[in-house]
């Protein structure tokens, strides 16, 4: 008896278990870390990331890894009814389903609504049929749930692809701030700056809700959500420290509506990282670095400002507000090469920090 009802308490858990990500995967509109998923999410990228130990051309990992999202959502639901019918299996056998192949069959049957195997009994009936209903809602829930993310990804994605206009390929903040200049436009910055504060907006929230949007890849091998994050980011801090211009409130706007939207996403993958810097803090950015920018810019006819030294502590002070969640999401989500993003980690013994939720605190100079 007492065997019967440990396996009745351990297959509904199990049930219960599946259920309870399914919801929080699928339904809750808000950013939750879920265990279930995020190992199975873990698990095949681990798959994925030996895979690609062995590809030494850039274009076909690059295949690899787009594959990556596509192949582990569609592997979620397999998995959860695989356990599920396992759950159901021990309930089965518990009512008197002998032996436990048997109450397998049952189990995977009255989930598929195949009806193969008759059920005997009103207590066997009632879990037959939960189980199926179980099965269907998953299946339905998934079909819904795909063209919500696929919207959310043509919405993310059709910025991203006309950056390009601006920021060349890959994007690089000068090339924003200099092919601006040279059509005399640097005025009109406002408006990429507007565009994309609404952009971050929009990114925190479908990708905290859809969590595996982070890593669905663009349709150009060579674009990614995180790059470009990158560069308008570091053109709006290079605008507010170094060109010689009158102050663009937008540009510090979209600064912030870019560092929360990122660090909100990193707390998705539990990423821990200073929710307080100060603004003489370290960056991934060296002064010399910073200085060739500057000289590039003066090439394309961009006044900078005469004092240096100052233009380096006020970017810094904007930069270190996303430096470090910037570069981690470029890392977490295998981004192509980007300048001053993606290329902070590659071909460097780069490990990601992880630990408890950062607090959200607002970190960093807010000028």
């Amino acid at each position: 008896m007492i065997d019967r009802v440990l396996a009745f308490t351990a297959g509904l858990t199990v049930v219960l278990f599946v259920v309870d990500s399914v919801v929080r995967t699928f339904i809750l509109p808000r950013s939750q870390n879920v265990l279930l998923t995020g190992l199975i999410f873990r698990s095949i990228r681990v798959s994925f990331d030996a895979a690609g130990k062995f590809i030494r051309d850039p274009d076909r990992k690059e295949n690899l890894l787009a594959l990556y999202a596509p192949v582990t959502l569609v592997s979620l639901p397999f998995i959860w009814l695989l356990l599920i019918s396992i759950g159901f299996m021990g309930m089965f056998w518990a009512v008197g389903v002998k032996p436990f192949g048997h109450a397998f069959l049952l189990a995977g049957s009255s989930l598929l609504t195949l009806g193969f195997t008759p059920v005997d009994g009103l207590v066997q009936t009632i879990l037959a049929f939960s189980d199926a209903a179980l099965g269907l809602v998953i299946i339905a829930l998934l079909i819904a749930y795909l063209p919500t993310m696929y919207a959310a990804f043509s919405r993310r994605e059709a910025l991203v692809a006309k950056l390009e206009v601006y920021a060349g390929t890959p994007p690089s903040p000068i090339e924003i701030i200099a092919r601006m200049s040279r059509i005399n436009g640097i005025k009109h910055l406002r408006e990429l700056f507007t565009l994309w504060e609404t952009w971050f907006a929009e990114i925190e929230e479908a990708q905290t809700s859809f969590a595996p949007l982070n890593f669905f890849r663009s349709p150009k091998p060579n674009r990614s959500w995180v790059t470009a994050a990158g560069a308008v980011l570091d053109s709006a801090a290079l605008t507010l420290s170094a060109v010689d211009t009158p102050r663009e409130p937008r540009g510090a706007l979209c600064i912030r509506a870019g560092y929360l939207a990122l660090r909100h996403i990193a707390d998705l993958f539990n990423y821990e990282y200073d929710p307080d810097p100060r603004p003489g803090d370290p960056i991934q950015i060296s002064r010399q670095e910073f200085e060739a920018a500057l000289d590039q810019l003066e090439l394309h006819g961009v006044a900078i400002r005469q004092n240096r030294d100052q233009a380096w502590r006020d970017f810094s002070g904007w930069r270190v507000n996303y430096d470090d969640v910037l570069v981690a999401l470029s890392f977490i989500t295998k981004a192509p090469v980007g300048v001053w993003s993606s290329d902070r980690w590659i071909d460097r013994d780069y490990r990601i920090k992880r630990g408890s939720k950062s607090s959200g605190k607002e970190r960093g100079d807010d000028r």
